[in-house]
Protein backbone atom coordinates (compact mmCIF):
# COMPACT_ATOMS: atom_id res chain seq x y z
CA UNK A 1 0.00 0.00 0.00
CA UNK A 2 2.79 2.38 0.91
CA UNK A 3 4.66 1.69 -2.38
CA UNK A 4 1.47 2.46 -4.35
CA UNK A 5 1.15 5.77 -2.53
CA UNK A 6 4.81 6.61 -3.27
CA UNK A 7 4.32 5.67 -6.95
CA UNK A 8 1.25 7.94 -7.18
CA UNK A 9 3.15 10.80 -5.54
CA UNK A 10 6.06 10.36 -7.97
CA UNK A 11 3.68 10.27 -10.95
CA UNK A 12 1.90 13.41 -9.67
CA UNK A 13 5.24 15.21 -9.28
CA UNK A 14 6.34 14.19 -12.80
CA UNK A 15 3.02 15.31 -14.32
CA UNK A 16 3.22 18.62 -12.43
CA UNK A 17 6.81 19.14 -13.64
CA UNK A 18 5.86 18.38 -17.26
CA UNK A 19 2.78 20.61 -17.03
CA UNK A 20 4.82 23.52 -15.65
CA UNK A 21 7.49 22.92 -18.30
CA UNK A 22 4.91 23.17 -21.10
CA UNK A 23 3.30 26.26 -19.56
CA UNK A 24 6.71 27.96 -19.31
CA UNK A 25 7.46 27.21 -22.98
CA UNK A 26 4.06 28.56 -24.08
CA UNK A 27 4.50 31.69 -21.96
CA UNK A 28 8.00 32.23 -23.29
CA UNK A 29 6.70 32.14 -26.88
CA UNK A 30 3.93 34.60 -25.99
CA UNK A 31 6.36 36.91 -24.19
CA UNK A 32 8.84 37.04 -27.05
CA UNK A 33 6.04 37.45 -29.60
CA UNK A 34 4.79 40.42 -27.55
CA UNK A 35 8.25 41.99 -27.91
CA UNK A 36 8.25 41.38 -31.66
CA UNK A 37 4.69 42.69 -31.82
CA UNK A 38 5.82 45.90 -30.13
CA UNK A 39 8.53 46.34 -32.76
CA UNK A 40 6.03 45.60 -35.52
CA UNK A 41 3.76 48.29 -34.10
CA UNK A 42 6.69 50.71 -34.06
CA UNK A 43 7.30 49.84 -37.71
CA UNK A 44 3.59 50.23 -38.51
CA UNK A 45 3.64 53.67 -36.87
CA UNK A 46 6.50 54.72 -39.17
CA UNK A 47 4.69 53.55 -42.30
CA UNK A 48 2.14 56.41 -42.61
CA UNK A 49 4.96 58.96 -42.42
CA UNK A 50 6.96 57.08 -45.02
CA UNK A 51 3.97 56.70 -47.34
CA UNK A 52 2.97 60.36 -47.02
CA UNK A 53 6.51 61.54 -47.68
CA UNK A 54 7.18 59.45 -50.77
CA UNK A 55 3.67 59.25 -52.21
CA UNK A 56 3.83 62.40 -54.31
CA UNK A 57 7.20 61.70 -55.88
CA UNK A 58 6.57 58.01 -56.50
CA UNK A 59 3.27 58.04 -58.35
CA UNK A 60 4.14 54.83 -60.20
CA UNK A 61 4.59 53.06 -56.85
CA UNK A 62 1.05 53.97 -55.79
CA UNK A 63 -0.22 50.37 -55.82
CA UNK A 64 2.70 49.26 -53.65
CA UNK A 65 2.05 52.08 -51.18
CA UNK A 66 -1.66 51.17 -51.08
CA UNK A 67 -0.80 47.54 -50.40
CA UNK A 68 1.56 48.58 -47.59
CA UNK A 69 -1.21 50.68 -46.05
CA UNK A 70 -3.67 47.78 -46.38
CA UNK A 71 -1.27 45.32 -44.72
CA UNK A 72 -0.66 47.81 -41.91
CA UNK A 73 -4.41 48.06 -41.33
CA UNK A 74 -4.73 44.28 -41.20
CA UNK A 75 -1.88 44.01 -38.73
CA UNK A 76 -3.30 46.66 -36.43
CA UNK A 77 -6.55 44.72 -35.87
CA UNK A 78 -6.79 43.48 -32.28
CA UNK A 79 -7.72 39.88 -33.12
CA UNK A 80 -4.78 39.07 -35.42
CA UNK A 81 -3.22 35.72 -34.53
CA UNK A 82 0.51 35.26 -34.25
CA UNK A 83 0.48 33.04 -37.36
CA UNK A 84 -1.41 35.69 -39.36
CA UNK A 85 1.02 38.35 -38.12
CA UNK A 86 3.93 36.24 -39.37
CA UNK A 87 2.34 36.17 -42.86
CA UNK A 88 1.62 39.90 -42.85
CA UNK A 89 5.18 40.60 -41.72
CA UNK A 90 6.59 38.58 -44.65
CA UNK A 91 4.57 40.53 -47.20
CA UNK A 92 5.24 43.89 -45.57
CA UNK A 93 8.99 43.31 -45.31
CA UNK A 94 9.16 42.53 -49.01
CA UNK A 95 7.15 45.60 -50.00
CA UNK A 96 9.05 47.97 -47.70
CA UNK A 97 12.40 46.83 -49.02
CA UNK A 98 11.27 47.41 -52.61
CA UNK A 99 10.07 50.92 -51.72
CA UNK A 100 13.33 51.75 -49.98
CA UNK A 101 15.32 50.58 -53.00
CA UNK A 102 13.02 52.55 -55.32
CA UNK A 103 13.62 55.70 -53.25
CA UNK A 104 17.24 55.52 -54.38
CA UNK A 105 16.04 56.37 -57.91
CA UNK A 106 14.68 59.75 -56.81
CA UNK A 107 17.42 62.31 -56.07
CA UNK A 108 14.92 64.76 -54.58
CA UNK A 109 13.78 62.08 -52.14
CA UNK A 110 17.29 60.94 -51.31
CA UNK A 111 18.14 64.52 -50.36
CA UNK A 112 14.93 64.99 -48.34
CA UNK A 113 15.80 65.06 -44.64
CA UNK A 114 12.46 63.50 -43.67
CA UNK A 115 13.11 60.53 -45.94
CA UNK A 116 16.63 60.13 -44.58
CA UNK A 117 15.33 60.17 -41.01
CA UNK A 118 12.53 57.74 -41.86
CA UNK A 119 14.95 55.43 -43.65
CA UNK A 120 17.27 55.50 -40.65
CA UNK A 121 14.39 54.87 -38.21
CA UNK A 122 12.98 52.08 -40.35
CA UNK A 123 16.41 50.51 -40.73
CA UNK A 124 16.90 50.61 -36.96
CA UNK A 125 13.49 49.00 -36.36
CA UNK A 126 14.22 46.36 -39.01
CA UNK A 127 17.47 45.43 -37.21
CA UNK A 128 15.60 45.14 -33.91
CA UNK A 129 12.89 43.09 -35.62
CA UNK A 130 15.51 40.78 -37.04
CA UNK A 131 16.89 40.12 -33.56
CA UNK A 132 13.37 39.71 -32.19
CA UNK A 133 12.46 37.25 -34.94
CA UNK A 134 15.54 35.16 -34.12
CA UNK A 135 14.61 35.05 -30.42
CA UNK A 136 10.99 34.24 -31.29
CA UNK A 137 12.00 31.48 -33.70
CA UNK A 138 14.25 29.90 -31.07
CA UNK A 139 11.46 30.06 -28.51
CA UNK A 140 8.94 28.59 -30.97
CA UNK A 141 11.38 25.80 -31.87
CA UNK A 142 11.80 24.95 -28.16
CA UNK A 143 8.01 25.04 -27.71
CA UNK A 144 7.34 22.90 -30.81
CA UNK A 145 9.96 20.39 -29.65
CA UNK A 146 8.38 20.26 -26.20
CA UNK A 147 4.88 19.58 -27.53
CA UNK A 148 6.07 16.94 -30.00
CA UNK A 149 8.57 14.96 -27.91
CA UNK A 150 7.66 12.13 -25.60
CA UNK A 151 6.44 12.27 -22.82
CA UNK A 152 5.42 15.96 -22.92
CA UNK A 153 3.55 15.39 -26.20
CA UNK A 154 0.91 13.40 -24.30
CA UNK A 155 0.21 16.24 -21.91
CA UNK A 156 0.49 18.85 -24.67
CA UNK A 157 -2.11 16.99 -26.71
CA UNK A 158 -4.40 16.88 -23.67
CA UNK A 159 -3.87 20.64 -23.21
CA UNK A 160 -4.68 21.22 -26.93
CA UNK A 161 -1.30 22.80 -27.66
CA UNK A 162 -0.50 23.09 -31.36
CA UNK A 163 2.63 23.88 -33.34
CA UNK A 164 3.41 27.55 -33.76
CA UNK A 165 4.71 29.05 -36.98
CA UNK A 166 8.18 30.60 -37.10
CA UNK A 167 9.10 33.75 -38.98
CA UNK A 168 10.72 32.74 -42.25
CA UNK A 169 11.92 34.36 -45.42
CA UNK A 170 9.88 34.12 -48.59
CA UNK A 171 11.56 32.50 -51.58
CA UNK A 172 11.46 35.80 -53.46
CA UNK A 173 13.47 37.47 -50.67
CA UNK A 174 16.18 34.78 -50.75
CA UNK A 175 17.41 35.64 -54.22
CA UNK A 176 19.42 38.71 -55.10
CA UNK A 177 17.17 41.54 -56.25
CA UNK A 178 17.49 42.75 -59.81
CA UNK A 179 18.29 46.40 -59.10
CA UNK A 180 18.13 47.35 -62.78
CA UNK A 181 14.56 46.04 -62.91
CA UNK A 182 13.59 48.17 -59.92
CA UNK A 183 14.98 51.29 -61.58
CA UNK A 184 13.34 50.55 -64.92
CA UNK A 185 9.83 50.53 -63.38
CA UNK A 186 9.26 54.14 -64.36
Amino acid sequence: MQSLLIALIVIAIVVAFLYNFLISKKNQVENIFASVDTLLKKRFDLIPSLVATVQEAMKHEKSTLKEITSLRSQAMKPDVSSDAMVGIDKKLSSLLSSVMVAVEDYPELKANENILNLQHSLSEVEEQLSAGRRAYNQSVTDYNNAIEMFPTNILANYMSYHRKQVFSTQKSERKNPNIRELFDKK
